[in-house]
């Protein structure tokens, strides 16, 4: 394990002693770095656009704890009712999540645009329930958007994941529990949940965690806009460094995301202890 380890000190470790040097620091980038105290730590609690930006990942979280979790589930354990073409729905559910993320942005920001996408195919019809909307640039429908892409491609991953963990509960519980009567969701809800509870639980931390690390699809599809409304920490991040230099308050918007990964594990595993969940 060794090479590995020191692989990951060089690549990880590193990068991240040295944000958290920096985010003391003045620095832009390419000169020197001067010592300013806990001056961007003020500046980031204090600035509209990081409470806003940790607002919309606050919004994404929760959307992503709901959404893509409950389809997942319902989609594994329906898919795993199903004894012929399984492997076939699996293969189809995933291909979303192998395309790459500027692949699949560009597809969909066709389809939403509001001058050559779905809106004016389905007005070609007769239909105007989507006519001159503007997915991705109005304020109040764009964060939204963006989500609902990231969804689309972000289910069928868990799907596959919860239907592998379904796959090794025990098969004669279901039928103790279809000798006693119980319909098919009381089998879901008695005997599938609790066989994969360390599968979800280790998928919704995970899911907490990319959510405030949520990058791409932003920044791809919006660049933040319009006017803020899907800035997440991340896009302001990244503009701060590269558009406006200023690498060192970049770096204090770095570890607060550190610090709020590292309490989500911590306040899971102490969760875990509390309620004596196995691994």
């Amino acid at each position: 394990m060794a090479p590995l380890l020191i692989v990951n000190l060089l690549v990880i470790g590193g990068p991240g002693l040295a944000s958290f040097f920096y985010s003391f620091t003045d620095w832009d980038g390419l000169g020197q770095a001067n010592f300013v105290g806990l001056a961007n730590y003020a500046e980031l609690f204090t600035s509209p656009a990081v409470l806003s930006a940790i607002q919309h990942n606050l919004i994404w979280t929760g959307f992503f704890l709901i959404v893509p979790m409950s389809m997942a589930l319902l989609g594994a354990f329906l898919l795993s009712r199903v004894r012929r073409g399984q492997i076939l729905f699996r293969v189809l559910f995933f291909i979303p999540y192998v395309l790459a993320t500027i692949v699949s942005s560009i597809i969909w920001r066709q389809i939403l645009s509001p001058t050559a996408g779905i809106g004016q195919a389905l007005q070609s019809i007769g239909i105007d329930w989507f006519a001159d909307t503007n997915f991705l640039g109005d304020p109040a429908l764009a964060l939204g958007s963006v989500a609902f892409i990231n969804n689309w491609q972000w289910w069928g991953f868990l799907l596959v994941l919860f239907l592998a963990a379904m796959q090794g509960v025990d098969p004669a519980l279901y039928e103790a529990a279809r000798l006693d009567g119980a319909n098919a969701f009381r089998e879901f809800w008695h005997i599938t949940l609790p066989g994969i509870r360390p599968t979800l639980m280790f998928l919704m931390l995970m899911t907490v965690i990319w959510s405030f690390l949520v990058f791409d699809y932003v920044f791809i599809l919006t660049q933040g806009g319009p006017a803020g409304s899907t800035d997440v920490v991340g896009t302001v991040l990244y503009r701060t460094a590269f558009s406006e230099n200023r690498a060192g308050y970049a770096s204090s918007m770095a570890m607060l995301l550190t610090v709020i990964s590292a309490a989500i594990v911590l306040g899971y595993q102490l969760l875990r202890k509390k309620l004596k969940w196995e691994v």
